[in-house]
């Protein structure tokens, strides 16, 4: 798939093209009726938008129309050169992909150098990029007795509650909807402990309490037998108990302030230092995505994953439903047979999912992303897929189980940004990179979220939520590499401490959101 790199693109241009065979180029800002495409040898007729799609030749009815060389839907009337291509004369439909597993496989390339983060080294070797403890709950009815623990220390409630304590990122609740009425041997339950077990023994919480009603069928004991946590209990990491035995809401809190306040000293010894880059495990996510995701924000995200590769480290690649229609450009890229298979057995899950409940994987994009330019769940695709950079990928995981691959990896986990993240920081992510065209409000407590604005238009527009603009690509003042390298030391310095925009604003919290599967009883 081709890159606004290897056009050569000028800012002059008023239009960019992604591959030679692509029937549309992209509108760089808006166009007016009567706009002379040169290069191309058009002429726009009718107005515009920045990120949306004009017709370089004819395209007849039920003819495909192709963007990054590849096919984003099929024309659903003639289609004149000039004209605006979206919704309006853009359909989805079947094709076969050619899966080709494993045929563009390649060894992966060592970086010169050893680019270093100043981490913290937990007692079992994993390294941590913030310094929380966690609260969480079993279910739903214990949400309002994590929050008021969480509450007591706020820095901008009771500044003096973490005073004494600087090396302590803060004390987090990360409360969910569910937790009881599901079947306690189903599908439901074992996700919703899985993600519980892997936050609880996630590098960044350096204590955990994890709080219950009672008589819910998420029993705290068998989360803690089930994801194999009695060791944290023993060595004092995790504390459990429950709202009934202790003697209702007001002890429950006190209870949980109480336990805290003995954890704050400890938590507090520890120490950053300079660590492999190799320890980072980043999260990529995309999310209010437009025409220009993958040209600008995306690809440079795959730039940094591919560094971060080449350094040791590792990236996963997430959200299903959005890499459907472009999962065979990550199949020819798996490092086996049986990781390429792996990756289509999750597809087909989904598409036996969808027709369950009624529903279509091609219901994509959103509202924001149409408007944005985005005309198919095709095109969404293959603009998402590049936040995976070039390399191998090694391994696929179901939602939220342990990532022990090193390199590039995806997990199968649902389009919805909150619930996908939730599943990639079980597994184990200390980072999240997060592209965003129409713009984000996100951040993902306890991991740092970076935030990508592909345009130049939305990082002057909601800049104080925004660490990185991917605006100077679509210019032509800057490469992909260029930012994509950018975006790599900005990792590292924020995996080293330094405070993401959504971190500032106090996101966190109440983006944690475990996928809800199977029937509510």
């Amino acid at each position: 798939m081709a890159t606004i790199s290897e056009q050569n693109a000028s800012s002059i241009s008023p239009v960019i093209r992604l591959h030679r065979s692509d029937d549309v180029v992209i509108a760089r800002s808006q166009l007016v009726g009567g706009t002379v495409l040169q290069e191309e040898g058009v002429t726009v007729s009718g107005l515009v938008p920045p990120g949306h799609k004009i017709a370089v030749r004819a395209i007849g009815q039920g003819q495909p129309v192709r963007r990054y060389g590849q096919i984003i839907g099929f024309a659903s009337r003639p289609i004149a050169p000039g004209e605006h291509v979206h919704t309006h004369n853009l359909a989805m439909g079947e094709f076969q992909r050619d899966y080709a597993f494993c045929a563009d496989a390649k060894p992966t390339r060592v970086a010169d150098g050893n680019a270093t983060f100043d981490g913290i080294v937990r007692p079992d070797g994993r390294v941590a990029t913030r310094n929380y403890i966690g609260i969480l709950t079993s279910v739903n009815c214990s949400a309002t007795v994590a929050r008021a623990i969480a509450d007591r220390f706020r820095r901008d409630i009771h500044p003096e509650a973490l005073g004494a304590y600087p090396n302590i990122d803060g004390v987090v609740a990360l409360t969910h909807g569910v937790g009881c009425a599901v079947d306690a041997e189903g599908e439901a339950l074992e996700i919703l402990q899985r993600t519980l077990g892997g936050y609880v023994v996630h590098p960044n919480f350096a204590a955990v309490l994890v709080i219950g009603l009672g008589c819910e069928t998420n029993q705290i004991a068998r989360l803690v037998e089930k994801q194999h946590l009695e060791a944290l209990v023993s060595t004092g990491r995790l504390s459990t108990y429950n709202i009934q035995e202790t003697g209702g809401t007001v002890k429950s809190i006190e209870r949980g302030v109480e336990l805290v306040q003995g954890l704050l000293a400890k938590a507090n010894d520890a120490r950053r230092e300079p660590v492999p880059a190799s320890h980072l495990v980043v999260g990529l996510q995309c999310g209010g995505s437009d025409g220009y995701s993958g040209i600008s924000a995306n690809p440079a995200l795959g730039a940094a994953v591919d560094l971060l590769v080449a350094h040791g480290g590792t990236a996963i690649l997430s959200e299903t439903p959005e890499i459907y229609g472009a999962e065979h450009l990550l199949t020819r890229r798996a490092l086996n047979a049986q990781v390429a298979e792996k990756l289509v057995a999750r597809i087909r899950w989904w598409e036996d999912y969808c027709a369950r409940n009624h529903a279509s994987l091609d219901n994509n994009p959103s509202a924001g992303n149409k408007a944005g330019g985005l005309t198919t769940i095709l095109e969404k695709s293959l603009g998402a897929v590049a936040k995976g950079g070039t390399t191998n990928l090694v391994d696929v995981y179901e939602y939220a189980q342990p990532v022990h691959a090193k390199g590039f990896v995806f997990m199968d986990t649902p389009g919805y940004d909150p619930i996908s993240a939730t599943g990639q920081v079980a597994g184990g992510a200390n980072l999240i990179c997060f592209t965003t065209g129409r713009g984000s409000a996100y951040g993902c407590a306890p991991t740092p979220s970076l935030k990508i604005a592909t345009n130049e238009a939305l990082w002057q527009r909601q800049q104080d939520d925004m660490d990185l603009n991917c605006g100077p690509i679509l210019a032509g003042t800057k490469t992909i590499e260029e930012v994509g390298a950018e975006l790599f030391q900005l990792m590292l310095q924020v995996a080293s401490g330094q405070r993401s925009r959504s971190e500032i604003h106090g996101y966190g919290q109440n983006e944690f959101v475990p996928w809800q599967i199977g029937a509510i009883t």
